[in-house]
């Protein structure tokens, strides 16, 4: 690879970084070149993730911290501790939950916001300070935002939210960039509450469905958090990886 784009010797923190989409940008930083951090709220899984990025053999180097997201306090303290680092990947956030308004409850619904919304937004204010000229903040939406199904009002909410957070920071925060990845239906821990004949028979039927033939894996995605970081002339961007969901 050229120098141009390499993450060679970069600092990236993934928050979320220890399981499905953030774990799988995790590996593909390191596998590039670059040191990574990874931070999530457990630390039993905080040390299986580092674990399987120590096995990848790269010679850069990563690191592990246990966050609370929901705690502006610890986000910050995280940051201040961390130091300066070169990009910023938000993955984290709760299992999907789908239902209908009706049977909603609003106070769960609340809580549902605080790791997903307001966790990016408190990661954002407390890395920005850190993040070197040049570098990148790279959110996560998802399609639920642009195509929602029947039960999708919160995702479709935060979805929103999200992108509209993206576009506003690429203004307030530049020259850093900040753009976001929108996946499809991807296979990752987040459909966990589902059962496992309910989860399969949804892959089966979305990706006969697609374009493309198939559900989503990790590793799709983490292509595109891998493009945003090395692209330095995009921002206020949101990259959509659905494999042809918008158009079906």
């Amino acid at each position: 690879m050229s120098a141009y784009g390499s993450l060679e010797g970069k600092r990236v923190v993934v928050l979320g970084g220890t399981s499905g989409l953030g774990l799988a940008a995790a590996k593909a930083a390191a596998t590039d070149g670059a040191n990574v951090v990874v931070a999530s709220s457990r630390q039993a899984s905080v040390d299986a993730a580092l674990r399987e990025l120590e096995s990848l053999g790269s010679h850069a180097s990563v690191d592990g911290h246990v966050v609370n997201l929901a705690n502006e306090a610890e986000v910050r303290g995280f940051f201040e501790s961390t130091g300066d680092f070169d990009h910023l990947i938000y993955t984290a956030g709760e299992a999907i939950r789908l239902g209908e308004l009706a049977s909603t409850d609003l106070a769960k619904a609340r809580d549902y916001f605080d790791v997903r919304l307001w966790g990016a937004l408190a990661a954002v204010k407390y890395a920005a300070p850190h993040i070197a000229r040049g570098g990148s903040v790279v959110l996560t939406t998802g399609i639920a935002g642009q195509r929602p199904q029947r039960g999708w009002a919160l995702g479709a909410m935060i979805c929103n939210a999200i992108e509209g957070l993206t576009r506003a920071m690429a203004m307030e925060l530049a020259p850093v960039r900040v753009n976001a990845v929108c996946p499809g239906v991807v296979r990752t821990p987040l459909w966990r509450e589902m059962s496992d004949g309910e989860r399969d028979a949804m892959f089966r039927n979305v990706g006969a469905a697609l374009p493309v033939g198939r559900a989503g894996e990790a590793e799709d995605i983490a292509e595109a958090y891998m493009f945003l970081m090395r692209e330095r002339y995009a921002t206020g961007h949101v990259l959509v990886v659905d494999g042809g969901g918008l158009l079906v």
